[in-house]
């Protein structure tokens, strides 16, 4: 779960309460529903996150009296460690901050504000069996799809993989984009082409003060997201359940200054909060409403939907896509 235009503790256990069926995602009336109860971290009706209490939540950026988080233009560019980095077991994501258990699908629900409207928007991310090798690195697919107001507006294949060092890299992304049911475009990014370079989704022990790191450098579609830590340990919650030692995110853009995401990670689950900060005109805000394990059956399902995405991008991305090696099923 990328920007639109990628230890077990006791609070995972009320995440598992919502352990469910994976399947064919199916709308419905709440589809989209943003939870604003007033429950510690809750996103605010206009989409900052809400105002500290005595959990620990961070204040809304926006806030008087609080730092906002501010970029520079010194931080552009891709990352520069991939040469360094040894990927000996590449496929096995178990960084505490991102979990990539093949099988796992996760469900987010929020809004976003289009020409001063509050539009509903569902997110369904979905852990694959599948492996694609991206610059000599098999990396694992994620396939995504994205929401408004019920209607399909994105759907795309994303690859990542762990460095032995627990960091994990985004090696690009294939997306198809759509408006009132029409594929509009395809504006895919890879590693080595076209002048893209993987980038850092997390790392395994960041903390505030460190320097911004590239999460992917994709000049030909302007990619250019970075990431640092705004936060960390801290409390909030969600319709999927409570979490402690929640790392919070601020991504940001120099194609988009002034506007910042704030990504909360539970560990041993993922994101489960999306925030906004500054001048974001989107205002995205989503959290998680379900974690599921696919069974068997709805893995075949899941993999043929990828497999399809994957012919669309062999035909659609011809400069791109195209010139890489093909997704492998599990042996």
């Amino acid at each position: 779960m990328q920007r639109s235009r990628g230890r077990l503790t006791a609070a995972v256990l009320v995440a598992a309460a919502a352990l469910g069926g994976c399947g064919p995602d199916r709308t419905s009336k709440s589809e989209g529903a943003s939870s604003t109860t007033g429950a510690p971290g809750t996103v605010s009706p206009t989409g900052a996150v809400s105002a500290p209490s005595s959990s620990g939540t961070p204040r809304s950026p926006s806030a008087p009296g609080t730092p906002r988080p501010t970029s520079t233009a010194a931080e552009a560019g891709p990352e520069k460690g991939l040469g360094s980095a040894l990927f000996g077991r590449s496929t096995t994501i178990n960084n505490q901050w991102l979990p990539m258990r093949p099988g796992t699908q996760l469900i987010y629900e929020g809004q976003t504000i289009e020409d001063g409207e509050a539009i509903a928007h569902r997110v369904v991310f979905t852990v694959t069996d599948l492996t694609k090798v991206v610059g000599g690195v098999r990396n694992v697919v994620v396939w995504d799809r994205d929401y408004s107001a019920g209607q399909l507006e994105e759907t795309e294949l994303a690859f990542f993989a762990q460095a032995d060092d627990g960091t994990v890299w985004h090696f690009g992304q294939y997306p198809e984009v759509y408006e009132e049911g029409k594929l509009v475009e395809a504006p895919a990014w890879i590693h080595g082409l076209q002048g893209a370079q993987a980038g850092i989704t997390i790392k395994p022990n960041s903390q505030p003060g460190q320097p911004s790191y590239s999460q992917g450098w994709g000049p030909a579609v302007g990619w250019s997201d970075r990431a640092r830590v705004y936060r960390t340990n801290q409390r909030t919650c969600v319709r999927a359940g409570c979490f402690t030692g929640v790392l919070v995110m601020d991504e940001f853009s120099a194609d988009e200054p002034g506007a910042h995401q704030l990504k909360y990670y539970a560990p041993g689950v993922g994101p489960v909060r999306v925030g906004w900060a500054g001048n974001d005109p989107t205002r995205e805000t989503l959290e998680l409403v379900k974690v599921a394990r696919c069974s068997p059956t709805e893995m075949a399902v899941v993999r043929e939907n990828a497999l399809k995405l994957e012919r669309n991008a062999l035909r659609m991305s011809k400069n791109v896509y195209a010139l890489t090696t093909p997704i492998e099923k599990p042996r």
